[in-house]
C-alpha cells in the first residue's frame, strides 16, 4: 500500500465513522465522497463529489439528474452512476412509502416531500397523475407525459379516460417547473379547469394540481384556481 492509499483509507475510515455516528455530521460532498468510494474503492473521490454537486447544483440535483447526464462527467464510469442512482431510487422508496400508508389528503406534506424529492430537479416537464380512490388512498402514480425544458402535453381526454379505467374516485395533477418558480401559468389553470370539469361530470373529483419548482411548490386549490 503506497502513501498515498494509505491516506485515502484513513480518511474513508473517518467519514465512515462520522457516517454511523451521526449522518447528518457528514456535508453534502462527504457524503457523494463516500457513495462514490464504496464504487472506486482505489481513488480519492472527493473532488469528483465536488464536481458532481457543482455540476447539478447541489445534492438534490445530482440525485435526480438522468443516469447519462451524470455519465458525462469526467471519471463517472457505470459503478459509480448506478451508485447515484440506487441511492436516489432509496430516498424515493422511502418518501413514496410514507405517502401510500395513509390517505393522501390526510397527508398532506408527506405528499409534497415525495413530490419535491422526485421532481423538484428534473430538467425536463413531467407530468403526473394521481389516482385515488374512494377513500383518498393512492391506487395509482402515473408518469403520464415528458416534454421539452418548459412544457409537456396532456390531453383532456387521456387523463379522465385513465381514471375511468383505474375507477378512481379522484385525481391530483402534478408537473414540475424546471425553470425552478413554480407559480401556474395561464395554460396550467386552464387545463386543470378543464379537466376538473370533464371528471365532475363523471364523479371524478379533481383534488388539486401542484407546481413543483426548486424554489418551492404552488397548489391551484389552495391559490383559488380550481
Amino acid at each position: 500500500m503506497t502513501a498515498g492509499e494509505s491516506d485515502n483509507s484513513g480518511h474513508r475510515a473517518r467519514l465512515r465513522g462520522r457516517l454511523l455516528a451521526d449522518g447528518e455530521a457528514l456535508l453534502d460532498h462527504e457524503l457523494i465522497e463516500y457513495l462514490l468510494a464504496l464504487a472506486i474503492p482505489r481513488r480519492d473521490t472527493k473532488p469528483l463529489a465536488k464536481a458532481l454537486l457543482h455540476e447539478f447544483g447541489g445534492i438534490g440535483g445530482l440525485l435526480a439528474a438522468d443516469a447519462e447526464a451524470i455519465a458525462r462527467v469526467p471519471g463517472m464510469g457505470d459503478t459509480s452512476v448506478a451508485a447515484i442512482k440506487i441511492a436516489h431510487a432509496a430516498a424515493i422508496r422511502l418518501v413514496r412509502g410514507e405517502v401510500a400508508a395513509r390517505p393522501v389528503l390526510a397527508n398532506w406534506q408527506a405528499l409534497l416531500d415525495y413530490l419535491r424529492a422526485d421532481m423538484a430537479h428534473h430538467a425536463i416537464e413531467r407530468v403526473r397523475v394521481l389516482h385515488l380512490n374512494s377513500r383518498n388512498m393512492l391506487i395509482r402514480d402515473e408518469l403520464m407525459s415528458k416534454g421539452s425544458v418548459d412544457e409537456a402535453a396532456l390531453h383532456v381526454r387521456e387523463v379522465i379516460r385513465r381514471a375511468i379505467d383505474l375507477g378512481s374516485a379522484g385525481i391530483i395533477l402534478v408537473h414540475n417547473h424546471p425553470s425552478g418558480d413554480p407559480s401556474p401559468s395561464r395554460a396550467d389553470i386552464d387545463l386543470t379547469r378543464n379537466i376538473a370539469e370533464a371528471g365532475k361530470r363523471l364523479g371524478i373529483a379533481v383534488h388539486d394540481h401542484i407546481v413543483i419548482g426548486t424554489q418551492g411548490h404552488a397548489s391551484l386549490r389552495s391559490m383559488g384556481l380550481i
